[in-house]
């Protein structure tokens, strides 16, 4: 796979659809880090750009898209879907919150509650692929997903990035997916997944991906079952790494108390490793890390 040219041909792709998100270099806990702010993306998420490239990559049929997912997929699926003027149809578990259920309808989908958590809504959106012809647009284990997800660091390295190291959370594996096929091992990229969903940690300790329990607080955004084969195949060789929930909430705190970014569990849990020391960074080793989503549950100004 030609990896370094999916990616060129999706940042030209989704050129005018996906924000150019910024940078910045901040000292959080006593680290200077660099980090991306990926929650700026269109619906607070980098699934945006997976989204549009998949969505501009095919000729969608007349029954529109399909996705599943813990909620920042779908809702970057149905923000797309409705900019490109397809219909969608959107299936996420219970664990997905009310807030992020609210942003996936205003985002233009209809939306779908299904019992129990990602996987059975995988289930019941192949049934609804199956039974309409709708296009299934996968959450991380598919090209254009991943090529589209890979732009945010080939943007990054426009942005001047230099970082030795990027830390980067985990949950199907198709945002690691996109650093590992853009970087090609030209940087370190260092899996960070919480302990109760970590379905890359468990794949690279079996030799091959297996079916892990799901829970915590990120399980709406880092809580896939098992993890996808394209991630797979590219993180063979990786170092990752877990984390506990309580050191993802203390960095959730910081971000917001120092930063004044509001962030999601799933958002915080790559600045978790540095801050809780899972990741120790040599003296001079310049780190970096990206902030992914920005969907907390419950959504805080819902009362407003």
């Amino acid at each position: 796979m030609d990896w370094t040219g999916e990616i060129a041909a999706a940042r030209a792709r989704i050129a005018g659809h996906a924000r150019v998100t910024p940078i910045a270099r901040l000292n959080l806990g006593g680290f200077d880090v660099e980090v991306k702010l990926e929650q700026m993306q269109h619906t607070g998420s980098f699934k945006a750009r997976g989204a549009f490239n998949t969505l501009l990559s095919v000729e969608v049929p007349a029954a529109g898209v399909v996705a599943a997912s813990g909620g920042n997929h779908g809702a970057a699926v149905a923000f797309a879907a409705a900019r490109l003027g397809f219909p969608a149809h959107v299936f996420v578990p219970e664990v997905a919150g009310a807030a992020k259920i609210a942003l996936i309808e205003r985002a233009g989908a209809t939306c779908h509650v299904v019992p129990g958590l990602y996987a059975d809504a995988l289930e019941r959106a192949r049934a609804h692929e199956a039974e309409t012809g709708a296009m299934q647009v996968h959450a991380y284990d598919a090209v254009p997903t991943v090529a589209g997800q890979g732009t945010c660091f080939a943007e990054w390295d426009d942005q001047g990035l230099q970082a030795d190291t990027m830390l980067v959370a985990v949950g199907g594996g198709g945002l690691i997916a996109g650093a590992l096929a853009w970087w090609g091992g030209r940087r370190r990229v260092v899996a960070v997944e919480p302990e109760r969903s970590r379905a890359l940690h468990a794949a690279l300790e079996a030799g091959a991906p297996v079916d892990v329990e799901v829970g915590g607080v990120a399980a709406n955004a880092l809580g896939a079952r098992r993890i996808g084969s394209i991630c797979f195949d590219l993180a063979r060789d990786m170092d990752s790494m877990t984390v506990p929930d309580d050191a993802i909430t203390r960095a959730q705190r910081m971000l917001w108390q120092e930063a004044r970014m509001l962030v999601e569990p799933a958002g915080a849990c790559a600045l978790a490793a540095l801050l809780c020391g899972a990741y120790v960074p040599d003296a001079d080793e310049r780190v970096a890390v990206l902030i992914c989503g920005a969907n907390p549950a419950p959504d805080p100004l819902a009362a407003f």
